[in-house]
């Protein structure tokens, strides 16, 4: 790169450039996505890839397959999204994030290649993915495990990928007013990262989901293989076992039982096709496993706090569990904020019980129902909440200040996101 470049893509606003394509907002489809890659070079050619598509578990999917093959010696890219604090959290190769000068750099190479006003003219998340391909490119990655962003079928990630393995994880009713009203409808977009030939690996699905699963894998002539959950052993929530091997898991909750079947699964196939993946590295790396905001457990100023993402019904269901089986039959403080686009009564429903106590907050720039909604929504689906309040996020630090209990903060990846990057900040989390 030129020196009068390389001064560009350090100082120039990307930021601003993002925010100003976000203002399309998601727009699907393949056709800006290939013809990008193409202005590109295709970097995305001749690097394997593992594709990861479902409504829920597929970032912790992700996170544990890269770990795995980590340890196996191989250099692996990691393609997730949304991202938490820093848009960098997307890209990240063997345990690191692409540093923000290459992110920089990265993007404003695409810009100076775009024409304004095609019609062809990428979105954000089109931009996002090729500077990932670029990145893996020049990082001479050997494998990358690609989280898709929204349905499967006209997402950017699925604009020419050298699949070797497609992976579906829990299907659920999300993103209807994109994917379809109903569950079959959502299970055929997922579908879509099913090619031809090149086996699939499914969680468990329900009875119509796998119907629409079975059907296109059969018409593309693709191997469809369904992972059995693991199971806890000795009532260690850490401690597993799937197919009469143990495992300790890094993630907890019953969701990532499931989500670790579909992992070890998954190895599997890839043993099939030849990957030399051994066993030390199978266990190591789920031992090792950490995605942030997924049953996360921080400490600040004393107090216990949880955060997790749940985002839609499914995830509150397991992120239920979790609360039942972690605090028995003790009542919990929830702070919750919620996305517009979601079912946010149905959410409540799955996660209150009677006692609990219910603060609800705002989720800073993005559209979201109101403390005053949620709160009127609470009392609804559960009238034997014990307290019921709003938070401004901003004062969120004097807030949790005034309490002992354990607060568990879900409801929205970016309100995880804008607590962790605010109040949290700095602080050491873990996946206990």
């Amino acid at each position: 790169m030129a020196k009068t470049e390389a001064a560009r893509s350090a100082s120039w606003d990307w930021q601003g450039w993002l925010d100003h394509l976000d203002r399309a907002g998601v727009v699907l489809g393949l056709e800006r996505m290939q013809a990008l890659l193409g202005l590109l070079g295709h970097p995305q050619r001749g690097i394997p890839v593992i594709h990861v598509a479902g409504t829920n578990g597929k970032g912790s999917v992700c996170a544990a397959l890269a770990e795995v093959l980590c340890r196996v010696g191989m250099k692996v890219g990691r393609y997730t999204s949304p991202h938490l604090v820093s848009w960098q959290e997307r890209i990240w190769v063997n345990g690191k994030v692409i540093p923000e000068c290459d992110w920089a750099r990265l993007l404003a190479e695409i810009q100076a290649r775009l024409t304004p006003g095609s019609e062809l003219y990428p979105t954000q998340f089109d931009v996002t993915t090729a500077a990932a391909w670029l990145y893996f490119r020049e990082q001479q990655v050997e494998v990358v495990v690609l989280e898709v962003g929204l349905g499967g079928r006209l997402d950017s990630t699925n604009a020419l990928p050298e699949t070797q393995v497609a992976v579906i994880t829990s299907i659920g009713m999300d993103h209807w007013e994109r994917l379809g009203s109903t569950l079959p409808a959502i299970a055929a977009e997922k579908a879509g990262i099913i090619k031809p030939g090149i086996p699939t690996v499914t969680a468990p699905q329900k009875p119509e989901v796998m119907e629409v699963l079975l059907r296109v894998a059969e018409h593309q002539g693709s191997p469809l293989w369904v992972a059995p959950p693991a199971y806890e052993i000795s009532q260690d929530p850490h401690r597993v076992i799937w197919e009469g091997k143990v495992y300790t898991l890094g993630l907890l909750g019953p969701v990532q039982r499931i989500n670790m079947g579909v992992v070890l699964k998954t190895v599997g196939v890839l043993r099939q096709l030849g990957w030399g993946i051994p066993e030390t590295a199978v266990s190591q790396g789920l031992a090792n496993t950490i995605w942030a905001g997924r049953l996360q457990r921080v400490t600040w100023q004393g107090r216990e706090i949880w955060l997790d993402g749940a985002h839609n019904v499914p995830g509150a269901e397991g992120l239920r569990q979790f609360v039942d089986h972690r605090f028995a039959q003790r009542p919990v403080q929830w702070l919750i904020g919620i996305l517009s686009t979601k079912d946010a009564q149905g959410m409540l429903s799955a996660l209150l019980r009677p006692g609990d106590r219910v603060a609800a907050t705002g989720i800073p720039g993005h559209n979201c129902y109101s403390p005053q909604t949620l709160l009127a929504l609470a009392h609804q689906v559960q009238p034997q909440i014990s307290t019921a309040e709003t938070v401004d996020i901003h004062h969120l630090s004097s807030w949790l200040t005034g309490g002992r209990d354990p607060v568990i903060l879900c409801g929205s990846l970016y309100l995880l996101g804008s607590v962790l990057g605010s109040v949290l900040a700095g602080v050491q989390g873990e996946n206990p």
